[in-house]
């Protein structure tokens, strides 16, 4: 039995005026804690000298609860070392099922969810691995300018504004909005005001947002398939049913979306570098799509996640920049931008750029929701990008990033060619590696990314990136975290876990 330290008898009381006796009232009380789990196996109690003193009654009275208690099973005495919570209660050793359980035993016990409570946990994602290579989606966090990053955080904290002390506005630091906003104009051409931008603590948390204000529970919302897993939890929370579309060389099937049986109002893409295949939404389809959502009174939310990373060809036009109904007004477009890949995850900073007409509806519904973002780091974030810092970073790890790229392929090439296909991508943190014939008839990609995991790598299998059926196998390998001097070595093991 593993031994714990001294545990707190918090809420121990003697009634000296009560006809119970002393030692019985300390028993009572002492096996209750026990069954009720409150001292857990291998707990060690105080001294009778030190609980004597505590309760202020007599050391013999302790004795004959702690005797009494040892007696019939629920203590162990170690000789010099105290008494300690028994592993086994009597009452589990007689087999009787009316004996309080522990409270370990309780939390194994599936509680009755809510049918939207066992949607949520079977929508969970899997737990994220410490490894580097290859984590999909992870930065190269010894890039980041964390000197600098401090200096900025302790010009707004080291005498903090009182601005920053009382409750903030719901839509975010103003600075912030502002410099996001001038930083999209100029980058990505959305035209859009300070005023249109909403902090959110994460993608999840601004996607929560958009589906509980424009739809309501019960109704569809289109999401590409295979996509980003992380999306199905705030739909299944706003008791959305999600509809996968499937994807194919030129991005979102409307075709394929609209012929299905399944209506909505609300269709989640990622137009410019499709997450995880790659694949950009061609602009036949931009403007289909947008016709769909102005003839159908919809909303398309573009998810443009890594668009800072496009190593060749000019940077792709956004989504929202094309959106034919901001013309008049309008606006069907909700563009979804997020800090984690470009900066660091835990920042957990994502951002909104939310139409005109929608603006008050939204800024209201987080103000009921969540009342306003920590303002922690907000005052850091908005001159690391007014004062051209964001700028900077993004342009050394665009550098940085395309040369890993390319230390991957080679490497693949060397170790891999027998087991993966690896091709080039102009843009984004991971390769999708396909089976070859060869390893496909041994394995599918789950049973890869297992055996990668015993040599302490992280892969991703693409099958679990289907809402249904898998169409499609192989293996996620994020590159950006993974220095070139590592790379030889960290595929040199990955064809060795496959071979």
């Amino acid at each position: 039995m593993s031994r714990r330290n001294s545990a707190p008898l918090v809420g121990l009381a003697l009634d000296p005026s009560a006809a119970e006796p002393l030692h019985r009232q300390l028993y009572d009380q002492l096996r209750h804690k026990v069954l009720s789990g409150n001292l857990a196996a291998g707990s060690r109690l105080p001294s009778s000298r030190a609980l004597a003193r505590e309760l202020g009654c007599a050391r013999n009275t302790v004795l004959s609860a702690f005797d009494q208690l040892t007696a019939e099973g629920y203590l162990e005495a170690c000789q010099g070392s105290g008494s300690f919570v028994t592993s086994v209660l009597p009452e589990e050793l007689l087999g009787l099922s009316s004996a309080p359980a522990r409270q370990g035993e309780r939390a194994q016990r599936m509680p009755k969810l809510s049918e939207r409570g066992r949607a949520l946990t079977a929508a969970r994602r899997d737990a994220r691995s410490p490894g580097v290579a290859f984590t999909v989606g992870m930065p190269d966090l010894e890039a980041f300018p964390f000197e600098l990053w401090a200096r900025l955080l302790g010009r707004a904290w080291r005498v903090p504004a009182a601005e920053l002390l009382r409750h903030g506005d719901p839509a975010g630091y103003p600075p912030l909005r502002q410099a996001i906003a001038d930083y999209l104009n100029a980058v990505r051409g959305l035209g859009c005001r300070a005023e249109q931008i909403l902090i959110t603590s994460g993608s999840q948390q601004a996607v929560d947002l958009v589906a509980r204000i424009l739809l309501d529970p019960g109704e569809g919302v289109w999401l590409e398939d295979p996509g980003y897993t992380g999306l199905r939890g705030p739909l299944v929370a706003a008791g959305l049913k999600v509809c996968p579309v499937p994807v194919d060389d030129d991005g979102f099937d409307l075709a394929a979306a609209r012929a299905g049986s399944d209506a909505t109002r609300l269709a989640i893409v990622t137009p410019s570098h499709q997450y995880p295949l790659g694949r950009v939404l061609s602009l036949q389809r931009r403007l289909a799509l947008l016709d769909w959502a102005y003839e159908q009174d919809g909303w398309i939310l573009e998810d443009d996640y890594d668009s800072e990373y496009r190593y060749a060809g000019r940077p792709l036009a956004a989504l929202t920049g094309l959106d034919r109904s901001r013309r008049d007004g309008g606006g069907r477009v909700i563009y979804l931008g997020s800090f984690s890949k470009v900066l660091f995850p835990a920042l957990r900073l994502a951002y909104l750029v939310i139409p005109e007409p929608l603006v008050e509806a939204v800024i209201s519904a987080r103000r009921a929701l969540d009342d306003h973002p920590s303002m922690v780091v907000q005052p850091a974030l908005a001159r690391f990008i007014s004062e051209g810092h964001f700028a900077s970073h993004v342009r050394r790890m665009r550098v940085l990033y395309a040369a890993r790229q390319q230390a991957l392929l080679a490497a693949a090439e060397r170790h891999l060619a027998d087991l993966l296909d690896l091709r080039p991508d102009e843009a984004g943190m991971h390769l999708v590696a396909r089976p070859t014939p060869l390893l496909a008839a041994r394995m599918d990609d789950r049973e890869a990314t297992a055996r990668a995991a015993a040599t302490g790598l992280t892969v991703s299998p693409l099958s679990s990136y289907y809402l249904g059926e898998a169409k499609q196998q192989g293996l996620l390998l994020g590159y950006a975290a993974v220095p070139e001097a590592e790379m030889e070595r960290a595929v040199a093991r990955l064809a060795t876990a496959l071979a």
